[in-house]
């Protein structure tokens, strides 16, 4: 491992990994990058995390973080440019935890039900996506106050809910673009068309044992 750099094992496609990735890219923070096969995890990575999923962040000095969630918040606590944790004494910080805790329970549960409908044929893929429906309207009606979902500008909890919106969004397009959520349809384009989103979505080669550094961002 580079001695300078956290080491990231990532996959571009994951929404937990892409979320970690747009809040290191924010911070500015450079890291050693490992883009990785689902199928054929490295030893390396399962070496440091035996669960075999991705995000995986190695420090230089050997902790391990395991969750993208704890990714983004060391990220954005070495360095926060645009302010997007909230203070740990304000109420911004309850409704950011409330919210991203909503979308990595239950709706994630949900989509993964309306996504992968077939393998839980007991209702078809419409009502799966009704209940996760549930979830859109939550977050519709917060952005009729502001133009994002806590307030006024972007925060962790729009990068850290964005990827998941945007797996909902696409197993069903068509339907999406006409459905009744004007205001989450234009914060979802916006997300879409940012910089930041795709920069973190440049296409690396599957990492090997002896491949020389990938530096990211």
């Amino acid at each position: 491992m580079n001695a300078e750099h956290p080491v990231l094992y990532s996959f571009r496609r994951c929404p937990y990994a892409m979320r970690a990735r747009m809040a290191i890219s924010r911070s500015r923070i450079t890291v050693e990058l490992r883009e990785v096969i689902l199928r054929d995890m490295p030893e390396s990575l399962l070496a440091c995390s035996p669960k075999g999923t991705v995000p995986v962040l190695v420090l230089p000095g050997g902790t391990v973080l395991e969750e993208s969630r704890d990714i983004m918040d060391w990220a954005l606590a070495v360095h926060d440019p645009g302010h997007w944790l909230p203070a740990a004494d304000s109420p911004a910080k309850l409704e950011t935890t409330q919210l991203i805790d909503a979308n990595d329970t239950v709706f994630k549960q949900q989509l993964d039900r309306y996504k992968y409908a077939v393998r839980d044929p007991e209702h078809p893929a419409e009502h799966y996506r009704a209940l996760g429906e549930q979830f859109l309207q939550r977050l519709e009606q917060r952005l009729l106050q502001y133009d994002w979902l806590l307030e006024g500008r972007m925060t962790v909890a729009d990068v850290a809910i964005f990827p998941f919106v945007r797996q909902f969004a696409y197993v069903d397009q068509d339907w999406f673009r006409q459905a009744s959520y004007p205001r989450l349809q234009l914060w979802l384009d916006r997300l879409l068309r940012s910089g930041l989103f795709s920069g973190v979505m440049h296409k690396y080669p599957p990492w090997k044992t002896g491949d020389p550094p990938v530096l990211f961002p």
